[in-house]
């Protein structure tokens, strides 16, 4: 494999041969360089006959990743381009099924898979290991974007934008009729809005760019969705999602020849390219300079969501290095709480929390400081402490420590290349940032070794001061805006204006839509034809491979301390986990666990200042966090550990500095810091009020878990509604409870670190030696328990009391506008784990459950997950409702009974399942998957197992499987987030409580 990825290395150094490949196949190469950023080349083309940009980012990355985009300005709030990009993806002329996409996360072996809408673009990316199946998604995402169905089938834009819904009027339950709006799209912005971060973005790029594509939502926002009509958004797609208007990346080892052959053959050569009218001068806008101070952006949602944003304009886009300094100051000046700017926020006592980030992505990226947790009237305070303490850092100067820092911060995250997808996705976005701009800008964004190199030497002089001053000080382009909670209207606009539309319709206009959805619902439910479906390109399980099972972990029990060693090629960047056996703390004191790790590395500790261990830290590591795990028993549920994990990261010479810094931190840390212990606190709960109403489903699931399982039980007690509740009451009580609080800290952590501690280390045998030299024990207990491989003793397996389960039938009010559902039930009696869950799983959330609730009943999410412990649970993410979501969930059963797919559909279920086991993983989640599954008593060749299992299901094993669900079913607990009007029409008996 490295002789042929060199050898192809070597292709493209030669410029001639590049452009032959190009030439046969209809493009012509407009550059050819060497990217050292991605350790590979990048070529940039254009396509003679069609005008399609491509840009080539070679290397031997296996994970290969294509992407089609389009810039797509929007002009309204229709979010009509966020619609199309559901839309193109529900079928096509050469793949007429009605959900390819869905076709494709069931069946194929990809890593990723997705459609993305941004605020003057829209991206299609695509990656698999698999060269086939690379090639079978490229042509699927092909003929979606260029051919979709939706000139020939209304029913889609209905479907994935907006509807009419009649409800007729019910005497029994006393309901009057009603009409309503339903659409994914709809339901999705109608969650997403509900977020206050996300209306104030919206109102910033309003406030800063009048007249421009960024001065309206591009996602759609459901007071506007309902006036896009099918025809402006037949013409939309027409004008925009063109040959001449698109933007390809290829990405890793692919064969470029195959690829554009592919392309050209197919596509770009056999497209019918339309006369092309004159390009747009700009068709963005111009985003002029431009000062607003007194925008107030009403919200109906709970006081705690106040918030205000202070937003700059940091300038064009093309001035790549300009953003990428401006991402450091945002990093120096507002990265911690520690750091100046927002230390003096947080002083200032005029809100919860301070962030600041950059929002990119479009022409004029914009630094953006958030005020979470507003008090009244913080606004203008804000501003004046933000510019004030600008305006002082100019003339006095940046502390260098402080921005030597934040370079070796980005520094290290550009090397580690670690970004949660696909690299060549991440990658493809990267270049957008600035080629869908400029077209000789195709590869700025990707090069970033001699912007940082600039940057480390105007250290030496005012570099960062003179981009602070202009960016901030100076600053002729300037929003402050205040997202302003306001008590909901018993009648919303909305609900009003569906009352008049009501009240305006005849019996025929009411059957119409009646007629309407009847015809929209016999869609959804047609089965694909079989022609149809064998159009869709499959992979046979031999196309899957052999296994490629993770370096095993070597248990070294002669290192200072028992250490789990993964030799993993990591770019010299070492990786440390130590794992603190934390069962003898008492189950009333759990939540102080979860305190302690929130509290370390943010206060003073015996040798540094909290401000000058927040800088000590950023310049030696890459990452440093203490948290608490739980840990269960591979072979009993009932055996629970709990573990506070140190995670830690460093460059290779940096040995020292990984142990010295975490050790100083866990020993020394004070406590006697009340106001900076309350700024983490507040911190916190305003965290989990965010998730509670934008993640809803995952909140479910968990509070779902503590009916049935101690380690359910135990995890809310650290990280759920009961700990938010525990923080809430020490936050409400914090003054009297301060002095309590720090002596309970300090005992949790003589508890902790007193005990015995296992290690984890990422890296070469060479930098685990070296590691180890210089951090001798640390000072702790050896964990000779984990040293034998017991990590779990004991007759009851743990010495932690955590109380039984009480099954609970609960709703969660939170403000916002959807909700999220969440029911299931233990079931590891009728039958046992196996790896024909995930098979299962992937059959239920992409058929049955896709279908049912998010085509027919709205939700933008949906899924099914049964884990080891046994526990089977459905879930429902940005619902308009709960009665029909749990309905449809208590009907699975039946579903998976009468489960009788085809030969190839089958395997197909099996292929993306045994794929997404063999997934590349970085060298991080591989350390952690190892490390779970040794602190679980799994055995070795679990995964391989797993795997085996996953190869082994068959239609009938599935079906045997359908009595799991009959007893979700019939005696499964419920678990609601959401809304309150939502929560309080459900018919289902909730003990119902109001969060905030």
């Amino acid at each position: 494999m490295a002789e042929q990825s060199q050898g192809a290395r070597a292709l493209f150094f030669d410029e001639s041969l590049v452009e032959e490949v190009a030439a046969v196949n209809g493009f012509a190469v407009e550059s050819v360089e060497p990217l050292c950023e991605i350790d590979g080349d990048a070529i940039v083309m254009r396509h003679g006959k069609s005008g399609a940009r491509l840009l080539f980012l070679h290397n031997a990355d296996e994970n290969k990743a294509f992407s089609i985009s389009f810039k797509t300005p929007p002009v309204d709030d229709t979010g009509v381009f966020h619609i199309l990009e559901h839309s193109v993806l529900c079928g096509s002329d050469k793949f007429p099924v009605k959900e390819p996409f869905v076709n494709l996360l069931k069946t194929s072996m990809q890593t990723f898979l997705n459609a993305l809408t941004f605020p003057d673009k829209t991206m299609y990316p695509v990656a698999s290991t698999n060269d086939q199946d690379l090639e079978n998604l490229t042509d699927v995402y092909m003929d979606a974007v260029l051919h979709p169905a939706i000139y020939r089938k209304r029913a889609v834009f209905e479907q994935e934008g907006w509807h009419y819904e009649l409800d007729d009027a019910n005497s029994e339950a006393g309901t009057p009729e009603r009409l309503r709006y339903n659409g994914v799209v709809f339901n999705e912005m109608k969650g997403a809005l509900s977020d206050p971060e996300s209306v104030l973005y919206r109102g910033m790029n309003t406030e800063l760019f009048p007249g421009t594509c960024y001065a309206f939502e591009s996602g759609g926002h459901p007071r506007a969705i309902p006036q896009l009509t099918y025809e402006g958004y037949l013409d939309t797609h027409a004008r925009h999602y063109r040959l001449d208007n698109s933007y390809i990346v290829l990405y890793g080892d692919i064969d470029a020849e195959r690829m554009l052959r592919f392309l050209d053959r197919r596509y770009l050569s056999a497209a019918d390219c339309a006369p092309r009218t004159p390009a747009e001068p700009n068709p963005m806008g111009e985003c002029k300079p431009n000062v607003s101070l007194d925008a107030v952006v009403p919200m109906a949602t709970a006081p705690e969501n106040a918030c205000v944003g202070l937003g700059y304009a940091i300038g064009d886009a093309r001035d790549f290095e300009r953003v990428l300094a401006a991402d450091v100051l945002m990093d120096a000046l507002m990265g911690g709480n520690e750091s100046p700017i927002k230390r003096a926020v947080l002083d200032a006592g005029i809100g919860g929390d301070a962030t600041a980030f950059l929002m990119d992505s479009q022409a004029m990226p914009v630094a953006l400081f958030e005020l979470k947790g507003a008090k009244p009237d913080a606004k203008q305070r804000f501003m004046e402490i933000v510019e004030g303490e600008a305006a002082r850092l100019v003339a006095d100067g940046i502390p260098r420590d402080l921005l030597e820092a934040s370079l070796a911060q980005l520094s290290f995250e550009l090397r580690e290349r670690d970004r949660g997808m696909a690299d060549g996705v991440v990658l493809a976005m990267n270049a957008l940032s600035g080629w869908l701009y400029d077209d000789a800008l195709a590869t700025t964004y990707l090069r970033y070794e001699d912007a940082l190199a600039h940057m480390r030497e105007g250290l030496d002089g005012r570099y960062f001061e003179d981009v602070l001053e202009s960016l901030i000080v100076k600053s002729n382009h300037k929003a402050l805006l205040e997202v302003k909670p306001v008590e909901a209207e018993d009648d919303s606009e909305e609900e009003r204006e569906l009352a008049e539309k009501l009240a305006g319709l005849d019996e025929v206009a009411k059957q119409a839509i009646r007629d309407d959805v009847a015809e929209l619902r016999a869609m959804q439910e047609a089965p694909d034809a079989p022609e149809a479906l064998a159009t869709l390109p499959r992979l046979s399980t031999s196309d899957i491979g052999a296994a490629k099972p993770d370096p095993a972990a070597v248990l070294d029990a002669a290192c200072p301390l028992p250490c789990l060693r993964h030799e993993l090629p990591s770019r010299h960047i070492n990786y440390l986990y130590l794992y603190f056996d934390a069962n003898n703390v008492s189950f009333d004191d759990v939540p102080y666990v979860t305190l302690l790790c929130m509290l370390l590395n943010k206060l003073d500790t015996a040798k540094r200042t909290a401000a000058e261990l927040d800088v000590f830290m950023r310049q030696h590591l890459g990452s440093m966090r203490f948290f608490p795990d739980t840990y269960v028993s591979a072979s009993d549920p009932d055996k629970v550990s709990l573990r506070v994990t140190l995670s830690a990261s460093a460059l290779a010479e940096e040995a020292a500095q990984l142990s010295a810094i975490p050790r100083e931190v866990w020993e020394t840390t004070k406590f006697d810091a009340k106001q900076k212990i309350l700024d983490v606190l507040v911190q916190r709960r305003i965290g989990m009020e965010q998730t509670f109403a934008n993640e809803g489903h995952t909140s479910a699931t968990n509070r779902l878990s503590a009916s049935y399982f101690r380690a359910g039980v135990l995890r809310q007690k650290l990280a759920g509604v009961d700990f938010y509740l525990f923080l809430k009451d020490l936050i409400d009580n914090y003054d009297e409870r301060f002095d309590a609080l720090a002596a309970k800290l300090e005992e949790v952590r003589a508890t902790v670190f007193g005990g015995p501690a296992l290690a984890s280390f990422t890296g070469s045998a060479e930098e685990c030696d070296a590691f180890w030299a210089a951090a001798g024990d640390m000072g702790l207990v050896r964990d000779e328990r984990a040293a034998t491989g017991e990590v779990f003793g004991g007759d009851c397996g743990c010495e932690l009391a955590i109380p039984e389960p009480a099954p609970r039938n609960e709703a969660f009010i939170v403000p916002c506008d959807v909700s999220y559902s969440a029911k299931g039930a233990p079931t590891l009696d009728v039958v046992e784990h196996s790896g024909l869950w995930s098979v299962i799983a992937n059959a239920l959330s992409f058929d049955y459950l896709w279908n049912e609730v998010r085509v027919k009943g709205g939700a933008y999410g949906v899924g099914f997950r049964r884990g080891e412990e046994g526990f089977a649970r459905f879930y429902s993410y940005r619902d308009p409702g709960v009665d029909g979501t749990l309905a449809r969930f208590d009907a699975a059963a039946d579903w998976l009974a009468a489960f009788e797919p085809d030969e190839a559909e089958m395997e197909g279920y099996i292929v993306a399942t045994v794929a997404a086991h063999d997934a590349p993983a970085k060298p991080r989640a591989i350390a952690r998957r190892e490390d779970g599954a040794f602190l679980c008593g799994r055995a070795a060749d679990w995964r391989e197992k797993l795997r085996d299992e996953k190869l082994a299901a068959t239609p009938a094993a599935i079906r045997a499987c359908a009595p799991v669900l009959r007893k979700v079913a019939d005696r499964g607990n419920v678990c609601v987030f959401g809304n309150e009007d939502i929560i309080r029409a459900a018919k289902q008996p909730l003990e119902v409580s109001k969060l905030f």
